[in-house]
């Protein structure tokens, strides 16, 4: 395979298929400052810059922030690939690395190169020169860095500053085709015609999008993953398609650009990403890889079976079936997935995006962490509440029996809402059994999911200032 590191052609014959680009950087030993802290995508150290996957970045950034301790070296193949090594041009340092120094931005120096990524991939697009609206930008582009010796007052500061320099970061044009190719047991189609060929020819594959949450098999649990088949180079998969009465989400769209594209469509689901990850994740991660997983904890299932939403789900002779996907999960980590099958589109209704909705999330850690219990909540078009959760069954789950409780009583007033959601506590508890585990208690899961709905209603029946003042 054939990619740029810093800006230097570079090629690689013996990586296996699930070789990261951390463990490449390292082995290699050209690009050491790129460190590894968690293997898992949680603290940032590892944060390396790539190029034109999936399009520019926010604001015509040519560069996006990824972990590259879940980055499949494959996928960077034909990319161009910068580290902290790379940022300096010469002796003059880059805006970012610059400011850490000027700020005192850093103590052991170990998360450093991590933060001067993100602070050099924030500072690519046109800063706003509001200093909170900066500060903002800084803060969303180190949601998932993390520091315990220097204090994140100093990395703040230097990221303002950074951001204002308007620094370019460098860019080589790939060479044209015939490229190099790629990893063994890595595969890139480009077409579905071919994923489908693939995925005949090799049944035994796994399919992988941004690896956010499959390459922890090989970080953490290190298994063996090859063969596997990159579908984020297939254009079909990767759209979102917003016309008509519909909208359709490519499965292997990430999260950074459904932000871009669903803000004035779904405002609410693109504010509750940001607590979904990190801004590494989700330039990397993708909604089909969250469906598909089968998680009872994936964030973004509660909000699709609020939406009622449908699946596409391609089929191996060709052609495509559709299903709900309140029908598509079986059990803990089972779907109705086929051998060949593949998730191509998520279609929700326009009508149902434009009604009001709360989605709530509540982790241990604010940011970047895995939910204890994550709440969606939707009136829908005939003014009926749908209530979702996940976190609280084998699988992300509608809450039935309270629907239809609540749906046949006067809820929505200030008068009744109250009394309404009491009750409502009786029906959660026989539509769920969650279980305990190190992030909850089945009880504190049960009571957690009853403040959830009580939240949701009250600042329906009260008015949006109402909901501030309820516990989550």
């Amino acid at each position: 395979m054939r990619f740029w590191l810093n800006g230097h052609q570079t090629t690689v014959d013996d990586a296996s298929a699930d070789t990261t680009v951390l463990q490449y950087l390292r082995a290699s030993r050209t690009s050491l400052g790129t460190k590894e802290g968690c293997a898992s995508g949680d603290c940032g150290a590892c944060t390396v810059l790539v190029s034109g996957s999936q399009g520019e970045g926010p604001g015509g950034a040519r560069y996006q922030a990824v972990n590259s301790c879940l980055l499949p070296l494959g996928s960077v193949q034909e990319r161009q690939l910068l580290t902290v090594e790379g940022l300096s041009c010469g002796a003059q340092l880059h805006p970012a690395q610059q400011a850490l120094i000027d700020y005192h931005g850093s103590q052991c120096g170990f998360c450093t190169p991590g933060f001067a990524m993100s602070l050099a991939a924030a500072a690519q697009a046109a800063s706003p020169e509001d200093t909170e609206a900066r500060r903002a930008q800084v803060l969303d582009a180190i949601s998932g860095n993390l520091c315990r010796c220097t204090g994140y007052k100093p990395i703040v500061e230097a990221g303002i500053a950074a951001c204002g320099a308007g620094a370019e970061l460098p860019y080589v044009a790939a060479a044209a085709k015939p490229a190099a190719e790629p990893l063994r047991g890595f595969f890139q189609p480009e077409t579905e015609t071919e994923l489908r060929e693939l995925l005949a020819a090799h049944p035994e594959a796994r399919i992988i999008a941004g690896g956010t949450d499959l390459m922890l098999e090989a970080t953490q649990a290190y298994q063996s993953l090859a063969p596997l088949i990159d579908v984020s180079r297939i254009p079909s998969l990767t759209r979102i398609d917003s016309a008509g009465d519909t909208l359709c989400i490519g499965a292997g769209s990430t999260y950074s650009a459904q932000e871009q594209a669903l803000a004035d469509i779904a405002p609410e689901y693109v504010a509750f990403l940001a607590r979904l990850g990190s801004r590494q994740i989700r330039n990397r991660a993708t909604l089909g890889g969250n469906i598909c997983n089968a998680s009872p904890i994936a964030d973004t299932p509660p909000w699709l079976l609020v939406q009622e939403a449908e699946l596409i789900i391609g089929k191996p002779e060709g052609g495509f079936r559709y299903e709900r996907l309140e029908d598509f999960y079986l059990d803990y980590k089972k779907t109705t997935l086929r051998a060949g099958e593949y998730l191509a589109d998520v279609r929700l209704s326009r009508a149902r995006l434009a009604c009001a909705a709360k989605l709530y999330k509540v982790s241990k850690r604010y940011e970047d962490d895995i939910s204890a219990v994550c709440g969606a909540f939707l009136i829908n078009p005939n003014n009926q509440l749908r209530i979702a959760f996940g976190g609280m069954a084998a699988t992300p789950k509608r809450a039935r029996l309270t629907e239809a409780f609540i749906n046949k009583q006067p809820w929505q007033t200030a008068e009744n809402w109250e009394a309404v959601v009491a009750q409502a506590g009786e029906y959660l508890a026989q539509d769920f059994t969650p279980l305990t585990d190190v992030r909850a208690s089945k009880d504190y899961r049960l009571q957690l999911a009853h403040n959830l709905l009580r939240k949701a209603c009250r600042a329906w029946a009260l008015g949006a200032d109402a909901e501030a003042g309820v516990y989550a």
